[in-house]
This record gives structure tokens, C-alpha cells and sequence, in this order.
């Protein structure tokens, strides 16, 4: 008996308008949530028929669960395969345009180093929009998200962030009652619905009325009501549960859902039976040229009858044929089967999956034979298939999934090594394995598993290891310790010059540079430089050069460059995208450092184009590269999220998570301390998350009248910078001057309220005179602060001013400031403009004041400085500036979007709450904000909610 679709309207008319706004051009992607059997698949079943009657491609891929071992890319290589078949000489034009598509298509490019994952990404994109056309849309579906590999969750999120104008409509389905707190998918979805292209369909159970709808759909009559209570009672409204109670047609039903769904099977003849059980050890679907394979090595003697079997389940609707797949008409009833398998049928039935895979290994992919030899138990074959897939996944530059297989090839190492002679040494396993988490930005484990690699070396590879683990130990600022690792390896591997050699004196110098040892660290690179050149390492040679260029950056910039030039090319010559990463980075760095913003740009895409080239998206470097293309589009006044992957537990976003703190705090978002303080455990080990991090939660806090905690916070971390780093390290200038502004704010509320501010322009000093003892602190030759310093030390040195009263916060020294940030920083310039605005204004100079604030107003608009702007337009209000932008006399009435928002600001609401229920982004919400605050002259939120109310504006609740 088929599913019925009922009581689905109002989210088949949502996906139906997506689906139409797809065909004019406006692309879109739904996130269909909901229990599992509540209804997701009907849902998007109906939603396809409706798309292909009215002229849509459709096509629906499915995820698998496939527990510890990940198929990279699963659900989007059937969608290529499918479209290929519906469109061959569309595919063919983008296949030829992007070869990395081929890996999708069974066509594998070559090794992991010559494979593009960038190129894979965007011939993915650009394949959805050659199929799809204006008027006749692409609907893709992708099922069961809730299993999705890292690598189809990253292409998730590349289209989201790519689709243009190309008429898509993506529609994943997922469990939410599958998400526990750890589940990889729960932070995926949570960004993905923030997007303004993503909408969130949520599928609730069946109330009452609509489970009496879905049984005389169903079963041609209406139930009696004692029935339809207790299928609504023990279902809990799933339509899969409910279908499940009413099929069996008894009065004396199994006291579990499990029992129900056995039921179904247990009545079929047994060699149908014996077919579904083995389909059920595959998961929710299977090949069928697989699942005969795993049936004839099941009982050989049956094939005269499997015909007739699979027939059999299939019109029984506990198999269907999907996508050229045999797949469970549910999942659950696949996982109720199975689960009812004793211990030794559930190992025999694995088993003859094994046999079937190793007898033909086209049948399914190393991933699925690991999959099977693990639960069989064959543990020889689920670490060599482990191995392999490992190796698949390394060249799809899939670095999770490599990891993932890694791990479990390692946890099979001492029961299952013994018996495969030939296999490579356990501590080769270990350095891929760590190399695979510093891929998959998880450091730590990285350092885990490289120390444990040198744990199982031999004498002649452990120097080797050692080198690997001082290297991981960098990423993760441990210097010190790889220091000594290096160390070791130096004396115990040969004098003679070698390629390994020469790495371990370049790692070793690395460390040298890193500890401000200069005269060490020289002579170290120079026997590095020696050793590489002398037996063509270029690799090491390339790595030593960065190093010598930092060396000598403070005292001869020019050579610096130039010495980073030649390191690039040799990088280049020899295909080491790490060591390329690394350069890039420092010159991005070091162009950044000057207020270079176009040439930071320039060299940070260029470094995050290679690190998607070979897969180095998530490492340290990779990161880094990231991080600072961030900063510089905040610094040039592009205040937009930048997309940033879901990080696991153990993961580390390096540069990327702390940089994008800047912006968030710009825009006012309501999350940003938040995600500041969540960042704390990375604080201690981590210098540059604590400057960051901690410095963007007290601006926040400052601007959200937390003055005290704001000041609290900024000691706290120049305290620990300090001891950690220098008394003087240049990111104080910064802190202080944060740390300064929440003091004169707070000491101007003070003087409002006539209470005498004079322990707060106390508490001040100190911060002046730590800005100042640093900007003047002595430099190598050659060397001087760069503009950003000089910029944070004018602002420390006005936010003083403006601590110590209106008398001493003279326009001169805000017109500093602002000068100051012209270097190109343009949000802290606007910010600065804004205070000029104010002590103008003190200074009875309103026409030059009107001006300053109508420029900062026009800027923070701009960029969508949500609170700059509403700062900037209060001060025009209370000080009753003209201008552009300026809060109009008279101008209360609202518009209805307005009203709108309002009536929900009253509810409590937050920004991004708001543009949920409205459809728009939290940032043009927080524009209409602002709007209304300056049209009913009010402070706050709550104020405007008051006023709103007594004037009738909005009612009251």
C-alpha cells in the first residue's frame, strides 16, 4: 500500500514558490527538518511530482550511514551520474571545463596532488546550472543529510555561498531528532539556515484532525475513534509509525513500533525474508548487483529463486527501486530488521558482503568493504580496505574522511597487522593520520598522532618522526617542545648531508626564529641553506628561505621580500603546497603590516585558491591565508559574514574564527560575545585568541553599557599577554585603547547622572601610559610601527582625552585619529569621525559637526555598522544636526515593514529572530531598527517599544 500525501499544503506552496522564484533566476535551497518517518520523503516526493508537471529536471540523491566509514561526496556523485544520463552534452562541456568533475563520474584525474577540490566544488556548481534553464529549474534533492560525509557538507556550503542567478532549487531533508549536541550536521544546518538564499521547512507530527485525514487516505475509510486515538496516542503523530499501527489490521498489536515494522517482514515467504534481512546489514539501500552478489555468497543454491524474492519485496513495498538502488520503503524498517539479527547471523551476513566485494571489487568501494569486514569480523581485510580508503578519500582531498579511515585502520593495528605481511610500518600510518587531522584543522590530535608515530618508529625512522612532530607541534605554538623534538632528531640522525637532513636543521631553525633566538637561528639557517642546496632539496631549501626572510624582515625589508620571492619558486618548482602556504601567508602578513589592503588581498586569495587546489583548505596555514583576506575585507570596510566551515570539538578555525570577530561585533550581531567567550578555551595556549577574541568581546560589552566588565576583561588579558608574550607587545595599543573608550563612556554617563567619574579617568592612566610606552619602544633599524599601531596609539591617546571631560576631548586630537585610520581602515575611521562629530559639537562648531557625522553616518551605512549608524543618528537627533541621513522632524510615522519589526521587537526578539520569521537578513533588520529608534527619538529598543506603544503605533500584547 503507498504513502498518501495529506495535510503537507503550506509546505509544498513554500517549496513550490522556491521552486518557481528558481525558474525566473532567483536560486534557492530548503532545509526540510523533522523526526524520522514524519514525513520528509513524502514531502519531497510530492514536491517532485509537482515540479516535473510543471517542466522541472528533478533529481533525488540519498546520504548513507555508513557509521565510522565516510563515502566522500556520495549523494552529489549520484547526482552527476543521474544528470549525465538526463543531459550527456551538457555534463560533457562542464567535465571538459572542470576535469576534476570526472572523480564524481568514475573517472579519476590522477593523484591527490594534481586534483583540484576547488575546481570539483565549482564544476559541481556550474554542472547544476548548465542542466537546469529559465522557466524548466534544476530541483536537487539531497536526503538524509543527518549522514552526509565531511566533504558533501563542505560542498553544501560552497553552494549555498555560490548559487548566483542559476535556476537551482536544493532541497536537504534531514533528522532532527538524530542531532545530538556533537552531531557534525547540527552546526552545518545551524549556519546554513542563517543564510538569506536558505529557508527552514519544519515538519511537525500529525495533529488529531490530520491523522484522521492520513488513515481514510490510507485505508479508504475512516478508523473507529477508539482506533484513531491509540494510533495518534502510541504513533505520537509520525506518519510513518501511524502507517506502520494501521496496516497490520488488529486489534492485538505488538507493544513496540519494532515489533510492528517486524511484523511486516515475518508474514513474506522465507526466501524473501532472508532477501530483506540481507539487504538490512547494507543500511537504508543497496546496488542491486551488490545485494545478489551478497545473497549468492548468502546460499549459493537460492539464485534459482532470487528473481522471484526480490520481486516479491519490492511488491510488498518493503523494498523499492530507487535511482537504480534497491532501498527500504523506510529506513526504520531496514534498522528494525537488522537490529533483530542475532550476533552470528549479523556477522554471516557481513561476511558475505566481504566475499562479495573481494570477489568483484566493482561491485561497491573500499569504504563499503571496511564497512562490512569490520561488523564481520575480518579484521585483516577492514584495515587494508580501510587503508585503500584512506587513500580514495586522500585523493579526492576529502582529509576527514582520511583521518576517519586512518583511525580505524590504527585501533585494528594490533589485532589485524600480524597477519598481512608487506604492510607499510605502523609509524607511516600515524604520520598520514596526523597529516590528515592538520588537513582537517584538527592540531591536536595531529600532535597526538605524530607522537605516538615516533613512539612506534625503528631507530632509523624515528628522526624522521621527530622532524613531523616539531612541525605539528609549531601549529599549535608549542615551541619549546618542538625545539627539543628537533633536537633529538639532529642528534641522532647521520652528519652526512640529506634531504632529511636538511628538513630537520630547517624545522629546527624554524623553532629558533619563532623564540626570537636571532643569532641561533642564523646560524642554523645557514648550514639548512647549505645542506639542501647541496643535495637539491629544494623543499627544505624553500622552508629555510621563509624562515631567513622573517629573520631579517625587521632590518631589511626589501630583502625580506625578495628572499620570499625565491622561496615561492622554489616551493613552486618542486609541488609543495605547504611550504607555498607558508610563504604566501607571511607575505600577506607582511603586507598587511604595512596597510598594504589590495596587495594583503591579492596574496591571501592567491594562497586560499592553492590551499583548495590540494585540499589545504583547514590547514594551519590554510587558515591563516584565510584569516587575513578577512581581516583586509574588514579593515577596507566589507563588513559581510564571511563563510566560515563548522567546526567539531576539537578543531581549530586559527586565524579565519578569530578575524571574522571583528565584523560581527561592527554589525552589532547579537551573538558576538558569545562567540567570543566560547573561544576562551583556546585562550591559554593560544596568544592571538586571547588578543582577539578578548579584545572584540569588551568592545562589545563596552557598547552594550557592561563599561565595568568591558575594563575587567581587557586587564585581564593584557595581564596574561604580558607575561606570556612582552610587557609591550603591540596588540596592548589596541587593548588599551578598547579598555580606555568603556572608561569614557562609562565616566560620561557618570557626569550625566552628576556623579564624579574621577576613579574611572584614574583607572585610565595606566592604560595611556602602557600605549604609549609602546609605541615608543625601541626598534631594529630600518624598522618602525606600522599605520595600524600609529592609528590605535592616536585613538588610546583621544579616548583619554575624551575620559578626562569635554574640556580636554578637543576636535584636534579626533581629527588625528581620524587622519590616522585614512591608511584605509575605514570602519575605525568612521568610528572616529563619530566622536569628532561629538566634541565638535561640544565646541559650538554645529555646521562643521553636521558635517563629520552626515560623512560617519553615510560610511557606517554603508557597511551596515548597525550600531555606528544608530550612535551617530542619536547624536544628530539630541544634538538636532542636518544633513544627509539625519533623523527627520516630525518623521514618526512608520512604514509598515516597520511596524512589523517593531511589533516583534516587542516580543522580545532578537535581530536574527526577527529576519526568520520575516524572511530577511538579521542585518536589514537591524537597519529597520535604527530607523525607528531615530523616528521616535528614542535610546533603546525598549524605549521605542514604549513609545510605540503610547502613541498607538503598534498594539499592546
Amino acid at each position: 500500500m503507498s504513502t498518501p500525501f495529506v495535510a503537507r499544503s503550506g509546505q509544498v506552496d513554500v517549496l513550490r514558490d522556491a521552486l518557481a522564484r528558481a525558474g525566473s533566476g532567483v536560486p534557492g535551497v530548503a532545509l526540510v527538518a523533522g523526526d524520522a518517518g514524519v514525513g520528509k520523503s513524502a514531502l519531497v516526493r510530492e514536491v517532485a511530482r509537482v515540479a516535473q508537471e510543471a517542466g522541472a529536471t528533478v533529481v533525488v540523491t540519498h546520504c548513507v550511514d555508513l557509521g565510522e566509514i565516510g563515502l566522500p561526496y556520495l549523494p552529489f556523485a549520484d547526482a552527476a551520474a543521474r544528470l549525465r544520463d538526463l543531459a550527456p552534452e551538457q555534463v560533457a562541456a562542464v567535465e571538459a571545463d572542470r576535469p576534476a568533475l570526472g572523480t564524481l563520474l568514475g573517472r579519476g584525474s590522477g593523484s591527490a596532488e594534481e586534483a583540484d577540490r576547488l575546481q570539483l566544488f565549482d564544476g559541481i556548481a556550474e554542472l547544476l546550472g548548465a542542466v537546469a534553464r529559465p522557466g524548466a529549474p534544476l530541483l536537487l534533492v539531497v536526503e538524509d543529510a543527518h549522514w552526509a560525509d565531511a566533504s558533501s557538507r563542505d560542498v553544501l556550503r560552497f553552494l549555498v555561498s555560490r548559487l548566483r542567478d542559476e535556476p537551482v532549487l536544493l532541497v536537504v531533508t534531514y533528522r532532527t531528532d538524530d542531532l545530538h549536541r556533537r552531531h557534525p550536521w547540527r552546526p552545518v544546518a545551524a549556519e546554513l539556515a542563517r543564510h538569506p538564499r536558505v529557508q527552514r521547512v519544519e515538519l511537525a507530527p500529525f495533529t488529531p484532525d490530520e491523522m484522521r485525514e492520513f488513515a481514510i487516505a490510507l485505508t479508504g475509510a475512516a478508523p473507529p475513534p477508539r482506533t484513531l486515538r491509540s494510533v495518534t496516542r502510541r504513533s505520537g503523530g509520525n506518519a510513518y509509525f501511524a502507517q506502520e499501527l494501521l496496516e497490520t489490521g488488529c486489534d492485538e498489536l505488538p507493544g513496540s513500533l519494532a515489533d510492528v515494522l517486524r511484523a511486516r517482514v515475518e508474514v513474506l515467504d522465507p526466501a524473501v525474508q532472508q532477501v530483506v534481512r540481507v539487504a538490512s546489514v547494507a543500511g537504508r539501500r543497496v546496488s542491486e548487483p551488490l545485494l545478489r552478489a551478497a545473497c549468492r555468497a548468502t546460499d549459493p543454491q537460492g539464485a534459482a529463486t532470487l528473481d522471484a524474492a526480490l520481486r516479491d519485496a519490492v511488491g510488498h513495498h518493503v523494498l523499492a527501486v530507487e535511482d537504480g538502488h534497491l532501498a527500504f520503503r523506510h529506513a526504520l524498517l531496514g534498522e528494525a530488521v537488522a537490529a533483530d539479527l542475532l550476533p552470528g547471523e549479523l556477522s554471516a551476513l557481513h561476511r558475505a558482503y566481504v566475499t562479495a566485494l573481494r570477489e568483484d571489487p566493482t561491485l561497491g568501494s573500499p569504504a563499503e568493504l571496511a564497512a562490512h569486514a569490520l561488523h564481520a569480523p575480518d579484521l585483516p581485510t577492514a584495515l587494508t580496505a580501510s587503508l585503500a580508503a584512506a587513500d580514495a578519500a586522500h585523493t579526492r582531498l576529502a582529509p576527514q574522511e582520511e583521518l576517519r579511515h586512518l583511525e580505524v585502520a590504527l585501533r585494528l593495528w594490533d589485532a589485524a597487522a600480524g597477519a598481512l605481511p608487506g604492510l607499510e610500518p605502523q609509524d607511516a600510518v600515524l604520520d598520514r593520520a596526523a597529516g590528515a587531522a592538520a588537513a582537517a584543522a584538527r592540531r591536536d590530535r595531529a600532535v597526538q598522532l605524530a607522537r605516538s608515530a615516533v613512539g612506534v618508529a625503528d631507530d632509523d625512522a624515528r628522526p624522521r618522526r621527530r622532524v613531523a612532530l616539531a612541525r605539528h607541534l609549531q601549529a599549535v605554538e608549542r615551541i619549546d617542545d618542538a625545539l627539543e623534538q628537533s633536537t633529538l632528531a639532529l642528534d641522532s640522525m647521520p652528519s652526512t648531508p640529506s634531504a632529511g637532513r636538511a628538513w630537520a636543521l630547517a624545522t629546527h631553525a624554524r623553532s629558533l626564529v619563532y623564540l626570537d633566538r636571532t643569532l641561533d637561528a642564523f646560524e642554523v639557517l645557514q648550514e639548512a641553506l647549505t645542506v639542501a642546496r647541496g643535495v637539491g632539496a629544494l623543499s627544505a631549501e624553500s622552508d629555510a628561505l621563509t624562515s631567513f626572510a622573517i629573520l631579517v624582515a625587521d632590518d631589511d625589508a626589501a630583502r625580506a621580500d625578495a628572499l620570499l620571492e625565491e622561496a615561492l619558486e622554489r616551493a613552486r618548482t618542486v609541488g609543495d603546497a605547504g611550504t607555498e602556504l607558508r610563504i604566501l601567508m607571511n607575505m600577506a602578513a607582511t603586507r598587511y603590516e604595512v596597510g598594504d589592503l589590495p596587495g594583503t588581498t591579492r596574496l591571501a586569495g592567491l594562497g586560499l585558491a592553492r590551499a583548495r587546489e590540494t585540499g589545504l583548505t583547514h590547514s594551519d596555514f590554510g587558515l591563516e591565508l584565510a584569516g587575513y583576506g578577512a581581516l583586509a575585507s574588514y579593515v577596507s570596510g566589507d563588513l559581510t559574514p564571511v563563510a566560515q566551515p563548522a567546526r567539531g570539538p576539537d578543531e581549530d578555525g586559527g586565524l579565519l574564527d578569530l578575524a571574522v570577530l571583528y565584523a560581527a561585533v561592527a554589525r552589532g550581531d547579537d551573538d558576538a560575545v558569545a562567540r567570543c567567550r566560547a573561544l576562551e578555551p583556546r585562550w591559554e595556549r593560544d596568544g592571538l585568541a586571547a588578543l582577539i577574541a578578548g579584545g572584540c568581546a569588551a568592545d562589545a560589552l563596552a557598547r552594550a553599557g557592561e563599561h565595568d566588565e568591558a575594563v575587567a576583561l581587557v586587564q585581564r588579558v593584557l595581564d596574561q599577554l604580558s607575561a606570556a608574550w612582552s610587557p609591550q607587545f603591540f596588540g596592548g595599543i589596541w587593548l588599551s585603547a578598547i579598555g580606555l573608550a568603556a572608561l569614557a563612556d562609562a565616566a560620561t554617563q557618570d557626569r550625566r547622572h552628576g556623579r564624579d567619574p574621577a576613579e574611572r579617568v584614574a583607572a585610565g592612566e595606566p592604560l595611556l601610559a602602557r600605549a604609549e610606552g609602546t609605541i615608543a619602544r625601541p626598534l631594529p633599524p630600518g624598522r618602525s610601527v606600522g599605520p595600524e599601531g600609529r592609528a590605535w596609539a592616536a585613538r588610546a591617546r583621544a579616548e583619554h582625552a575624551r575620559l578626562a571631560g569635554p574640556a580636554v576631548s578637543t576636535p584636534d586630537v579626533w581629527r588625528t585619529a581620524v587622519d590616522a585610520f585614512g591608511y584605509g581602515h575605514r570602519y575605525e575611521q568612521a568610528r572616529s569621525r563619530f566622536r569628532l562629530a561629538e566634541a565638535l559639537l561640544e565646541a559650538g562648531d554645529r555646521t562643521a559637526a553636521a558635517g563629520e557625522a552626515a560623512t560617519a553616518l553615510a560610511d557606517a551605512d554603508a557597511m551596515g555598522a548597525a550600531p555606528l549608524a544608530a550612535a551617530v543618528r542619536d547624536l544628530m537627533r539630541r544634538g538636532r544636526l542636518t544633513g544627509a541621513g539625519a533623523p527627520a522632524a516630525g518623521g514618526e510615522v512608520l512604514t509598515a515593514r516597520e511596524a512589523e519589526v517593531l511589533e516583534l521587537v516587542a516580543q522580545g526578539l532578537s535581530n536574527n529572530q526577527i529576519g526568520r520569521a520575516l524572511f530577511i537578513s538579521g542585518k536589514t533588520v537591524s537597519v529597520h531598527v535604527s530607523n525607528v529608534l531615530a523616528k521616535l527619538g528614542a535610546s533603546g529598543r525598549a524605549e521605542a517599544v514604549d513609545v510605540a506603544h503610547r502613541r498607538g503605533l503598534i498594539g499592546r500584547a
